[in-house]
């Protein structure tokens, strides 16, 4: 059993930076990959980025290529999301997700655990 909780989001202006954090608590948390999904309203849960856990490889979304990053500290049991150049169309609910896979997804239905989510609002 693993719980989910992200932090750091809010309201920035066009341009601006935040970046999100999720802590985790459970056991084994460095044989989780994890992801950064997000969803907008009206719209689907959008994958955003993922890590693995053997390696440290990550994935990202093309929309998000260049400006967000995402990382993850492992002795500290935190995943991050650094979020730059931020963008109107990037305003949504963005959820923390957890997978007992090695090797990250970007769908939803592959991820076992799920944060409650944190407001990202960017204004033009």
């Amino acid at each position: 059993q693993v719980q989910l909780a992200e932090s750091g989001g809010g309201l920035v202006q066009a341009g601006g930076s935040l970046r999100l954090s999720c802590a985790a608590s459970g056991r084994t948390f460095s044989r989780y990959s994890m992801g950064w999904f997000r969803q907008a309203p009206g719209k689907e849960r959008e994958f955003v980025a993922a890590i693995s856990w053997s390696s440290g490889n990550t994935y990202h979304t093309d929309s998000v290529k260049g400006r967000f990053t995402i990382s993850r500290d492992n002795a500290k049991n935190m995943v991050y999301l650094q979020m730059n150049s931020l963008k109107p169309e990037d305003t949504a609910v963005y959820y923390c997700a957890a997978s007992t896979r090695p090797v990250p997804s970007v769908l939803g239905t592959s991820y076992d655990y799920w944060g409650q989510g944190t407001q990202v609002s960017v204004s033009s």
